[in-house]
């Protein structure tokens, strides 16, 4: 009758291969990894950036100089429509 311990391999090989397999699989993980993190299409969302500009722009025109910055171009308007 045949057990486990009396069939192995003397040098205990099936242990590497196994290691050896790990080693490539977690390896090739990793690549694939660095490879997505440094896209540089992953650093720039355009509707964000629509977004943010959306947003300076409001924030300009509700401040004093925005405000101060439409009536001087009203008045502008005004004097050269006449």
């Amino acid at each position: 009758m045949l057990n486990g311990p009396s069939t192995a391999l003397p040098y205990g090989g099936d242990d590497m291969i196994d290691y050896l397999s790990l080693a490539i699989g977690h390896a090739l993980l990793a690549v694939a990894f660095l490879r997505l993190v440094m896209r540089e299409d992953l650093d720039v969302d355009p509707e964000i950036q629509a977004y943010a500009d959306k947003l300076d722009a409001e924030r300009e025109a509700a401040s004093v100089a925005g405000r101060n910055a439409r009536r001087r171009q009203r008045g502008s308007d005004d004097e050269s429509a006449v």
